[in-house]
């Protein structure tokens, strides 16, 4: 029977797990501190540790590298309900099977602890030194799995995908893993591809020897060559050319670049994150984007949320982008009262996080070390100057009506059937999960948590219906 250790000091978080534990063959210990799993550990070795980060005394992090130290190979589970970006880091980087943030479901667990017992044996991630990254905030359940992936992100060399609308903070989620990666002290080469024009693309990407085109008045080492040894970001990547698609493929492939005008190539290894706010999916099926780049870029994905799906971090971010004027200007003292925090909590925020900030700036330039009202912020930005897609004007009552025809027109075609209802489903379902998948990148996690069911049960229904998953 296989032994598990719950470090935890609330009574109902080991009750919950000690009952989960015992219902799936596990003999279960739990100690309400680190101080006293070390004395349990001395004379029994557990085959899996779920430890929390908040300990009375010793914290689960300081513990996660004593239990690495002494038994490495014993999967340790991290559960937190205070998790940040350097909290997912720390206990990815001191080697945690896997990061949960509380509260979670049974169902969430049983799958880990299974996993758990699959990998004993499997070496662990070594430890690494975390640094100070800042400008990722959020507590809400949508940021700390981007934390998370955050740090799984910087413990491999996988390319990374970004995606999420206009303004989310995808520079700075790639910014963090490329810190928090082992060529953190690497060069960070960001290039906006949409500023580029696709000869000017190519020159900068690839660089260009002397003499290559008119005005190459001397040579010109490329953004890929620069990247070496470090982090190449491509922004708005859907916008490369397709012309330059290929080479940029090659280039990943080979490690190699031969800059413009030039036969010569050049070595260079680096890990590209890139990042857009397009569907990258559409453009592969419309040939507007190569497939196979699309799967060369595309080794983890993650998907930032926008401001308005997560209204309960705008507090914390107001204050934050507010400290930071703060600290530039002493005329910039200022708070917000509990009315105007309603307010930006109420917005649609359709320029995400980068609206917010300008918004604070604006309010406090005006309030001059004083209360920030609601009616010192600007109005907000619209829908149409973002170029987000407007939204169908058909409310319930047109739905109603029309499932209400087509239901009469199926029941003149023939009442004596009996599988009409499983047809209305399918009829409905199908295109209701496609638009959930693609408005959430074909991520089976972050769309499930929005329909609120369980994975397994939304990837049964994908599989059901051929709908792409990622």
């Amino acid at each position: 029977m296989s032994k598990l250790l719950v470090v935890d000091d609330e009574q109902t978080i080991c009750w919950g797990l000690s009952q989960l534990g015992e219902s799936i063959g596990y003999e279960v210990t739990t100690a309400s501190s680190a101080e006293q799993a070390f004395q349990f550990v001395e004379k029994n070795k557990p085959d899996v540790i779920i430890l929390d980060v908040r300990l009375p005394g010793i914290d689960g992090l300081t513990a996660l590298e004593k239990f690495q130290n002494e038994i490495s190979h014993v999967p340790v589970i991290v559960i937190t309900a205070y998790g940040d970006l350097n909290t997912a880091v720390t206990a990815v980087r001191n080697g945690a099977f896997e990061y949960i943030v509380k509260p979670f479901n049974l169902d969430q667990m049983e799958q880990v602890l299974r996993r758990a017992v699959d990998s004993i044996g499997q070496p662990a991630i070594a430890e690494q030194e975390v640094k100070e990254v800042g400008g990722l905030i959020g507590k809400t359940p949508a940021m700390q799995q981007v934390f998370k992936n955050i740090a799984l992100a910087a413990s491999s060399n996988a390319s990374i995908m970004l995606s999420g609308e206009s303004g989310t903070g995808k520079e700075l989620a790639a910014r963090a893993i490329h810190h928090f990666s082992k060529t953190g002290n690497g060069p960070f080469i960001a290039v906006n591809i949409a500023s580029l024009s696709e000869t000017l693309a190519e020159s900068e990407l690839f660089g260009h020897v002397q003499g290559a085109f008119t005005g190459a008045e001397k040579s010109h080492a490329g953004l890929l060559v620069q990247a070496n040894r470090g982090t190449l970001f491509l922004d708005e990547v859907a916008d490369i050319p397709l012309s330059i698609q290929v080479k940029l493929l090659r280039v990943l492939d080979q490690n190699e670049v031969f800059p413009v005008g030039s036969n010569k190539s050049l070595k260079t290894n680096f890990r590209v994150i890139s990042a857009t706010h397009q569907s990258l999916e559409n453009n592969v099926r419309e040939k507007s984007f190569r497939h196979d780049l699309y799967f060369r870029l595309c080794g983890f994905q993650i998907e930032m949320p926008a401001l308005r799906e997560r209204p309960e971090d705008i507090p914390e971010l107001a204050e934050h982008f507010l400290n930071n004027l703060a600290g530039e200007s002493e005329n910039l003292h200022s708070r917000f009262s509990e009315i105007t925090l309603a307010e930006l909590q109420n917005r649609p925020w359709y320029g995400n996080v980068r609206e917010l900030r300008n918004v604070v700036e604006h309010a406090a330039l005006l309030a001059r070390g004083g209360i920030i009202q609601p009616e010192l912020l600007p109005p907000p930005v619209s829908r149409a100057l973002i170029n987000l897609p407007e939204k169908t004007n058909i409310n319930d009552k047109v739905i109603n009506t029309l499932l209400h025809q087509w239901t009469q027109n199926k029941l003149l075609e023939e009442n004596n059937r009996s599988d009409l209802h499983e047809e209305f489903i399918r009829l409905v379902e199908k295109p209701f999960l496609e638009a959930v998948m693609n408005s959430n990148s074909n991520q089976c996690s972050s769309a499930a948590r929005l329909l609120g069911l369980h994975r397994t049960t939304l990837k049964k229904k994908l599989d059901q219906y051929g709908i792409t998953q990622e």
